[in-house]
């Protein structure tokens, strides 16, 4: 049985004064995403989709060399688009993030809302699985993403209960049915 990976990246480097979805990895997130490379998780996997935003290009690099995989790049595996608000310093966020969920048909002040942003990512993935041919593939992408696809998956309502923890982690579905697995998991 073949398995498809949502993967999201790692911890990152916090500038206020870049572009959220210009931040990259720092030192704990290149060494969680390395020793990622080495699981058992990514033993079968044969291909990397990635989002364009350099924190998840990073990640996508790191996971991939050790078997010289090949990477793809989908800009709809972005994160939900929030540049209408900038960067938020973490409780102003964590606010912010809570509406964007308990709210997914409203919009927090100009960003993405949570159904337009489960919508693409479910037609990217959709897209995305239908080419894939042998062995398991991973997707690297963000929390807020791989949480509305994994409620979209699992038919679940959009609810932040169902996010990650916290930066760097996974689930895993059978690639056929896209049915996940299990819920997340901490990539290290």
């Amino acid at each position: 049985m073949q398995h498809l990976l949502i993967i999201t990246h790692p911890e990152v480097v916090v500038d206020p004064h870049i572009p959220v979805c210009d931040w990259g990895l720092n030192e704990t997130g290149r060494h969680r995403a390395a020793l990622f490379a080495g699981s058992d998780q990514m033993a079968s996997v044969t291909h990397i989709w990635s989002s364009a935003e350099t924190k998840a290009r990073e990640t996508a690099s790191i996971i991939a060399r050790p078997r010289d995989l090949p990477i793809a790049f989908d800009a709809r595996l972005g994160e939900n688009d929030r540049s209408a608000t900038g960067f938020l310093p973490p409780p102003l966020f964590e606010a912010a993030a809570d509406a964007f969920f308990a709210n997914p048909e409203t919009s927090f002040k100009g960003w993405e809302t949570a159904r337009a942003a489960q919508a693409r990512i479910v037609r990217a993935v959709l897209d995305i699985t239908a080419q894939h041919k042998d062995g398991d593939l991973a997707i690297v992408t963000h929390g807020a993403v791989g949480t509305l696809l994994y409620c979209h998956l699992c038919g679940l309502e959009i609810d932040r209960a169902h996010d990650q923890p916290g930066q760097g982690h996974y689930w895993t579905a059978d690639l056929a049915s896209l049915r996940p697995d299990h819920g997340w998991r901490p990539i290290a």
